[in-house]
């Protein structure tokens, strides 16, 4: 059941797809529908993410978080109303909000319309994100600037360089 799952999830195809080396599709759906349902599914990746990172020599729990976003196009199908532009890449289309944890595990995804910025997601993900991580920090621009401010003028890490040159 588990393995038929994965399938459909790596390779993104229909359940109907499923190939017949698996149980058939109408036997697996109904148990991922019921495992999603009650959480399972998210609960399976918790803990698979707190083996991974305690396998790297990290606690269990996430302390620092990272947002990223990518534009994608809307094909013809996605309803208007769902959709947006970006005029930074000149998209029309959809933005996928994703926040990882410092190893780049994956923590939360939003979608939204192509015009939706990091900063109005991140509104919406990180109440959910310290609801659900108690121990998570989030460490603004000028906040890491006082902490590496003890390396002199010229010594500035390369990360904000590149945030000061924007």
């Amino acid at each position: 059941m588990l393995d038929a799952v994965f399938y459909v999830t790596d390779n993104g195809v229909k359940w109907r797809s499923v190939p017949a080396d698996f149980p058939a599709w109408d036997r697996v759906y109904p148990f991922f529908r019921r495992w999603r349902k009650n959480g399972l599914v998210k609960e399976l990746h918790d803990r698979l993410r707190g083996k991974a990172r305690e396998a790297a020599g990290r606690d269990r729990q996430p302390t620092a978080a990272i947002i990223d976003s990518q534009s994608v196009k809307a094909a013809a199908s996605v309803p208007v109303g769902s959709r947006g532009y970006d005029g930074g890449k000149k998209i029309n289309g959809r933005r996928r909000h994703v926040i990882t944890d410092s190893l780049g595990l994956l923590l939360m995804v939003l979608v939204t319309a192509a015009d939706v910025t990091d900063r109005q997601a991140a509104r919406v993900l990180l109440p959910r994100l310290r609801e659900r991580f108690r121990k998570i920090t989030l460490v603004g621009r000028r906040r890491l600037h006082r902490r590496f401010r003890h390396l002199g003028e010229g010594e500035t890490p390369a990360h904000l360089r590149d945030r000061q040159a924007q």
